[in-house]
């Protein structure tokens, strides 16, 4: 297996694709390192040379961050939108959805499983 900014990618997977397996590399930063790295993105993991793989991890170095550096700089956001208490921060730390989408229905994403509450069946009222 090829180790790619500290990742070790699938050998058995075109690069384009097996470069996605990196924590902050999409679709469209994949097609772009092969192409800076002048790699054919439909060749496969394992028939990468060394020179290549040092290649596109220079890339990467020079200009993305990725992995852990990346998921620190997304929590330490998501710290500061809860520290200033405003509407993102309160969503986040209430567990809803952030960007505006309904809670009435659907939501189980970030509500997790329903919690049934227990209702008034067969109370009637007595006149």
């Amino acid at each position: 297996m090829p180790r790619v900014a500290g990742v070790d990618i699938p050998s058995k997977k075109r690069t384009e694709i097996a470069l996605r397996y990196i924590f902050g590399i999409g679709p469209k930063v994949a097609l772009d390192l092969c192409r800076k790295a002048n790699i054919e993105p439909g060749k496969k993991a394992e028939a990468l040379t060394d020179e290549e793989v040092s290649k596109i991890n220079a890339i990467i170095e020079a200009d993305y961050v990725v992995e852990g550096q990346l998921r620190r700089q997304v929590s330490q956001n998501i710290a500061r939108l809860r520290e200033i208490r405003c509407y993102r921060g309160l969503r986040h730390q209430k567990g809803l959805p952030v960007r505006g989408q309904r809670t009435r229905t659907n939501a189980r994403t970030r509500k997790g499983p329903r919690k049934t509450v227990a209702g008034k069946k067969g109370v009637k009222e007595m006149r």
